[in-house]
């Protein structure tokens, strides 16, 4: 599925945002939703995945918009509004826990795949930049992170983390 609308839907949502790495982002983040959804489905495949991506492609980029525009809004407000559940205690121990088993699963990534999940979720460099960085294609840089994103994603579902030797397969 990746291989097949890889490409056409990067070339839709690059019209619509006007950035390709933007949009490469964009995508990434669909594959990783529409492949997510797989276990979700008890195995029945999707009739019109292409339909899926370019809905669900839509989907985050009016997300995105959304966000952008909250946070054009006043801060302070939202701020207040979540100061109080941050000061909970069961619920900053309840964040420590959940951060400290992310931080296990991202760390049980092979090397490569940990590596350019890291320098896209954290230190915020777009795919082209990673590719250029780790010296591989572009397009092994969004298996890397959308594999990793999906480990992840498992695993803040209450599934149990990959085994290493599965995780090593899919990176």
């Amino acid at each position: 599925m990746f291989e097949r609308y890889y490409q056409e839907l990067l070339n839709f949502i690059s019209r619509s945002l006007a950035d390709r790495d933007a949009a490469a982002d964009v995508v990434q983040e669909t594959f990783a939703r529409v492949l997510a959804l797989q276990p979700a489905t008890g195995g029945e495949s999707v009739r019109e995945p292409r339909a899926l991506l370019y809905r669900t492609a839509r989907n985050i980029v009016i997300d995105q918009h959304r966000r952008a525009q909250v946070r054009d809004h006043d801060d302070l407000d939202s701020m207040e509004l979540a100061a109080p559940a941050a000061q909970e205690p069961e619920a900053r121990y309840a964040t420590r826990q959940r951060t400290e088993a992310l931080l296990g699963v991202i760390e049980a990534l092979p090397p490569r795949c940990r590596e350019a999940f890291i320098l896209h979720k954290f230190d915020g460099l777009s795919h082209a930049e990673i590719a250029e960085r780790m010296g591989i294609s572009r397009n092994m840089v969004e298996k890397h992170v959308i594999n990793a994103m999906l480990v992840c994603r498992r695993s803040l579902a209450g599934q149990d983390a990959e085994p290493a030797s599965a995780i090593g397969r899919m990176c």
